[in-house]
């Protein structure tokens, strides 16, 4: 359910894109993101640091689209907030050794700490991977076909690393 939450203010830039265009669907997408912090505060007093920092990506980048009626700017967020998270990632473990994907999920998973640092260092280059072919399609591909990747390609290429994740740790908790 988390995950359909996640995807709401997507789904609605997806859907508004096809009614409006791409300068409303970029507007409605920083209003539901926004409408997400604000509900999550009441109901909750604290909102998770990945939700702001994706309000205030899309807030500036989506602002900057509409400001300046161009939609390089609203292109590059979905790279932009792969590549802060693969940094945040990789500088967290190397520089600070604290582990955020362990953090997050050891009370879920027991793994060994060196499959903590790959699966950190995997999820990092799949992150780096993400931002790489979102600007491909974004720049190589029509607008159209761009916001379609964004939706399904993205959402899928997520999905599946996601199950490939499940069966690597599978494997390994088993030792």
């Amino acid at each position: 359910m988390k995950f359909l939450y996640d995807l709401l203010p997507v789904i609605l830039f997806f859907i508004s894109y096809k009614l409006y265009g791409i300068y409303t669907a970029t507007a409605v997408a920083i209003g539901a993101t926004l409408l997400q912090i604000v509900i999550v505060l009441i109901m909750k007093k604290k909102v998770d640091k990945m939700l702001l920092f994706n309000g205030m990506i899309i807030t500036f980048l989506g602002g900057l689209t509409i400001l300046l009626q161009d939609k390089t700017f609203i292109m590059w967020k979905p790279s932009v907030i792969y590549w802060i998270l693969s940094a945040v990632l990789i500088i967290s473990d190397k520089v600070f050794r604290k582990n955020l994907l362990k953090q997050s999920l050891s009370s879920q998973i027991s793994l060994h700490e060196k499959y903590w640092s790959r699966l950190s260092i995997a999820t990092s280059a799949f992150f780096i991977f993400l931002g790489f072919i979102n600007l491909y399609v974004a720049f190589n591909f029509d607008e159209n076909t761009w916001v379609n990747f964004k939706l399904f390609g993205i959402t899928g290429l997520l999905f599946v690393y996601m199950i490939l994740v499940t069966i690597f740790v599978s494997k390994i908790s088993k030792e």
